[in-house]
């Protein structure tokens, strides 16, 4: 199994980085692993945590219609280059957190994701260079009040309520370019999205050097890589589950605000 790199909040509210082991004791690291952070002799029991998402990023850049079966189910071209919008950091949600259904919206949709961590400053730079900036992965739910995007022409407003970027419940160094992305509703055992990563219009490297070369990303900055088709609405009391071979999975109910 891949190492896994969390981020956890002790009973007295403090806040570690750490290495996830197989018996799910946390060994606590000194600073973010991609600030070179090293173990530590601090050892957590599962009793003494709980997971937070996996960083804190000054940013969450997402990008849109990067499946070709997404852009047209939402009938519209793939676009010619990356589509990027921003998410406010306070979307931000741990695995097992709820997903707050917002009044203002008619209909929330799920839209599962691969999530890049990034590890170094990184602007203005090649895709070869960016492929080494991308320090981890980790899975995202791009959660969208689709009646409110369709509304004001711009994203911000159904892109960026809180609690709308679930993201976790961990990361991983390293992923199969060829994993598979799934989201599950509730009990179904059928997948309401299912793709393989390299299903993308464009790939990670592509989209981190595009992103740099409008705005400087920082390490523990998290650029949501696009979904696949089979976005659809959620309902309040609904649960969403996405799945990245690899990775794990990423869990959260639906609740009123």
């Amino acid at each position: 199994m891949a190492q896994r790199y969390v981020r956890i909040q002790n009973q007295e509210g403090q806040i570690y980085y750490g290495l996830l082991q197989p018996s799910f004791n946390v060994q606590v690291l000194d600073a973010p692993p991609w600030l070179e952070g090293q173990p530590t002799d601090l050892i957590l029991t599962p009793e003494n945590y709980h997971i937070l998402a996996p960083c804190a990023p000054s940013k969450i850049v997402a990008v849109g219609k990067n499946y070709a079966d997404h852009a047209a189910e939402m009938g519209t071209p793939v676009p010619s280059e990356p589509l990027i919008f921003l998410k406010p950091p306070t979307t931000i949600i741990p695995s097992e957190s709820e997903i707050k259904y917002p009044p203002q919206s008619q209909r929330v949709d799920y839209e599962g994701e691969l999530a890049l961590i990034i590890g170094d400053r990184v602007f203005d730079c090649t895709p070869e260079i960016a492929q080494t900036k991308i320090w981890g992965y980790t899975i995202a739910n791009d959660v969208t009040a689709r009646d409110l995007q369709k509304k004001d022409g711009q994203w911000t407003r159904g892109k960026g309520f809180d609690t709308f970027c679930p993201l976790g419940p961990w990361i991983v160094r390293e992923l199969n370019p060829g994993a598979r992305l799934q989201t599950f509703l509730n009990d179904d055992t059928n997948p309401v999205q299912s793709a393989c990563i390299d299903e993308m219009v464009f790939s990670p490297d592509v989209l981190v050097s595009y992103i740099s070369q409008v705005m400087t990303l920082l390490p523990g900055d998290v650029v949501l890589t696009g979904t696949p088709e089979g976005v659809s609405p959620m309902q309040v009391g609904d649960r969403v589950r996405v799945e990245i071979e690899g990775i794990g999975r990423l869990e959260n109910t639906v609740a009123t605000r």
